[in-house]
């Protein structure tokens, strides 16, 4: 699923020719996921219901990684709007899944799409500068759910609403190129159908400390 280039795309076609600054960032990092319950339906073919907490694995440097890719317009030197794409990830331990599940990912992309409003503060630090932002959007995971004698759930579902919030700081390198860290947070609300008849509902944090590349033009 091409939801980065996507997002590339999208916001390149809602620029506007008064923008002083766009800023393209790229990043990858830690990021993990603390507790959340999971409740729904099991399949039809199963029936009844389950509830369950589950304490999340995020697995930041195994394959698919944690990654993620900004576009900012700065309007003026310290307030910029943009979008950005982020692929968490969050597993579920085997020992704590519900009674008749064989495996619960949202892997190939817990993947959270936000429209941001970002604040930056140049000058404070000399050459390094803190920032800001926040965010709201879409929940698109990649819903992968085994169960035991029924259906299993493997595709992409828009799943519900989306934040994000971060604070970091960027440094330049280069006229063009900074490099920054930062840390983030996202949540989202999360209601996605099981194959056969079942759902899932869940709430999702994620927390990240993140460094990256930013290209600026």
């Amino acid at each position: 699923m091409k939801l980065p280039a996507v997002l590339i795309g999208a916001a390149l076609c809602a620029a506007s020719p008064a923008a002083a600054e766009f800023e393209l960032s790229a990043y990858s990092g830690w990021q993990t996921a603390p507790h959340s319950r999971i409740s729904g339906d099991y399949p039809d073919a199963l029936g009844g219901s389950y509830d369950a907490l589950i304490g999340w694995d995020g697995k930041s440097f195994e394959m698919p990684p944690y990654y993620g890719i900004r576009g900012t317009w700065w309007r003026t030197a310290t307030l910029g709007f943009g979008a950005e794409f982020t692929h968490t990830k969050v597993y579920a331990p085997e020992d704590e899944l519900p009674a008749g599940f064989d495996g619960m990912e949202l892997t190939d992309g817990h993947n959270i799409l936000t429209a941001n409003v970002m604040r930056r503060w140049p000058d404070q630090w000399g050459a390094a500068t803190p920032y800001l932002g926040a965010g709201l959007g879409l929940a698109i995971p990649h819903v992968d759910v085994e169960v035991n004698g029924g259906p299993d759930t493997f595709g992409y579902q828009v799943t519900g609403p989306a934040g994000r919030l971060m604070a970091g700081v960027s440094y330049p390198v280069s006229k063009r190129v900074s490099v920054f860290g930062e840390y983030q947070f996202t949540y989202s609300s999360n209601d996605a159908d099981l194959d056969g008849g079942g759902s899932l509902e869940t709430d999702i944090k994620t927390n990240a400390l993140n460094v990256g590349l930013s290209l600026n033009f």
